[in-house]
């Protein structure tokens, strides 16, 4: 019988020669394009969990220094209901997390800002507001006078993008039941004001 010089076909049968199939299994050629295919999608999910994770951390303290300034000014008597509007305490805090939230003087139900006085520390709220696991928080602006002692609390809802694990144990679910993606922040100051 002939041959020709490729090994790949048996020329009596057509078919593919027994050394053929040998070959095909230990080739190596395209090994990495396909691991990387299959091991690319789980790693970018990771990396950018860990990246989220990261900036809504620093989103997370950077509400902390935006409630830790404004309780300074509500507490040397910068800011009261005689010369301070609701919408400009909120566009004031605003400003405060503007490098990294986008917010407004106008309520976009993501930001809640809860400043009220009350007669002595034991009567200010050591929790959240909820009801069973949603938020229940408004929007307060009744910062008391001279000696007067304050609570001011920051409510955040961060929107989660990439994290998979988050919207699964998040305490913050929506109202519908439906899978929550939003990380709650929460910041809160209890000061008594200057005798201003």
């Amino acid at each position: 019988m002939w041959k020709t010089g490729n090994n790949d076909t048996d020329d009596a049968t057509g078919k593919p020669a027994k050394g053929a199939a040998t070959r095909l299994l230990r080739s190596r050629d395209g090994a990495a394009a396909i691991e990387f295919a299959l091991l690319a999608i789980p790693y970018f999910l990771i990396v950018f969990a860990i990246i989220e994770t990261f900036v809504a951390f620093t989103g997370e303290q950077l509400v902390a220094n935006a409630v830790d300034t404004l309780a300074r000014k509500v507490r040397t008597g910068q800011v009261t209901t005689a010369n301070t509007t609701e919408a400009d305490f909120r566009g004031m805090f605003c400003d405060e997390v503007s490098i990294l939230i986008q917010c407004g003087a106008e309520d976009d139900g993501k930001l809640i800002l809860d400043v009220r006085s009350f007669a002595t520390f034991a009567d200010i709220p050591n929790t959240i507001p909820r009801d069973g696991v949603a938020l229940e928080a408004s929007n307060n602006f009744t910062p008391g006078g001279p000696r007067s002692k304050n609570m001011l609390r920051a409510y955040y809802k961060w929107s989660v993008v990439t994290d998979l694990v988050r919207p699964y144990i998040s305490g913050l679910r929506p109202v519908d039941g439906s899978v929550p993606n939003e990380f709650l922040i929460v910041a809160t100051a209890s000061f008594q004001n200057e005798d201003y």
